[in-house]
């Protein structure tokens, strides 16, 4: 492996907008799987994803950094947190989520996996 590796964005190893309001994107870098979240208004796990995964909730954890917009978190325990621009995160499996507001959430993920 070389001493620097960069990957972009714009060129992903993996894109997936087979859910609605969302854009995965992922590049493998470092040996390390960092994937870019982009979440439309309106997004919630619960209606988007669900569907697909089929668990109640959540069962993913998840370590990000949230760069644009902001979302809200509630725990299958009842906590709810929101997380804004500027924020780092670290939520555990078994959770619904959701956009607020009317700007799209951009967030980049460092650990858990996604809706996969």
């Amino acid at each position: 492996m070389d001493s620097v590796e960069v990957k972009s964005f714009a060129a992903a190893d993996e894109v997936n907008t087979s859910f609605n309001h969302a854009t995965i994107e992922a590049v493998k870098v470092g040996g390390q799987r960092v994937i870019r979240l982009t979440l439309e208004p309106g997004w919630k796990w619960s209606v988007d994803v669900k569907p697909t995964v089929g668990t109640s909730t959540c069962q993913a954890p998840h370590l990000g950094v949230i760069i644009s917009g902001s979302i809200c978190c509630r725990h299958d325990d009842g906590t709810e947190k929101v997380y804004s621009a500027g924020d780092a995160y670290a939520i555990q499996p078994g959770h619904d989520a959701w956009v607020l507001g009317d700007e799209v959430a951009e967030a980049f993920e460092f650990a858990g996996m996604w809706g996969e």
